[in-house]
């Protein structure tokens, strides 16, 4: 198993969450923001959260949301972390906190600096997306990874943003993130995964630890 931890994101159905645990991720996604074309219902990401075995996290991703309904979407589907792609604040995070552990979302474009980070310390994690104007997240855009190597040290990252099998290596070895998100790279169709799109990306992660731990 590889040491840098995958997530794999938007998650809608029960045969593509089984595929992708049996790959070997960490964490699922599960998208909550109504405007998003990968929006699941909260009775239907219950039914898939209540089949995961305990290694597997299931996570979450919220836009702007009230902090009551974050809440309690994460009590009914059985949540274990809550991932917030929009604006809120470091008080929200704090809050947030007291009932599960936060990954706050950042779209790191030429105007992000790292030193924003410093007022997000109660988050467990950061996660670090391309910038895109019209998206909060998903974006499917890369960005100057080194921007990431100076968050390290603020907290654990989740690097996100353009990952694919192809380049998730290259990633690996220049950031040593704590974990890589990945959403439509391993797609076949909007919504719905690629198996041999998910064990590609696997087989890159594994080797590029394997390169980390050598060195």
């Amino acid at each position: 198993m590889p040491n840098v931890k995958v997530k794999i994101c938007g998650i809608t159905n029960w045969a593509d969450a089984q595929r992708a645990m049996n790959a070997g991720a960490s964490l699922l996604g599960f998208n909550f923001y109504a405007k998003s074309p990968r929006y699941i219902a909260p009775a239907k990401a219950r039914r898939i959260v209540r089949r995961l075995p305990q290694r597997v996290l299931a996570v979450g991703v919220f836009v702007n949301e009230t902090e009551k309904k974050m809440l309690q979407i994460a009590r009914s589907v059985g949540l274990d972390r809550l991932q917030l792609h929009g604006d809120e604040s470091p008080d929200t995070v704090a809050r947030l906190t007291r009932s599960l552990p936060v990954i706050k979302a950042f779209r790191a474009g030429d105007s992000f600096r790292p030193t924003k980070l410093a007022k997000f310390k109660r988050a467990s994690a950061i996660l670090l997306d391309g910038f895109d104007r019209r998206r909060p997240g998903g974006t499917g855009k890369t960005f100057d990874w080194r921007l990431a190597r100076g968050a390290k040290r603020y907290a654990r990252i989740f690097l996100a943003g353009g990952l694919t099998p192809e380049n998730v290596g290259d990633a690996i070895r220049i950031v040593k993130p704590y974990a890589v998100d990945v959403c439509s790279s391993v797609e076949a169709k909007l919504g719905k995964k690629d198996p041999e799109r998910i064990e590609a990306l696997m087989r890159a992660v594994r080797a590029a630890a394997r390169l980390k731990v050598g060195r």
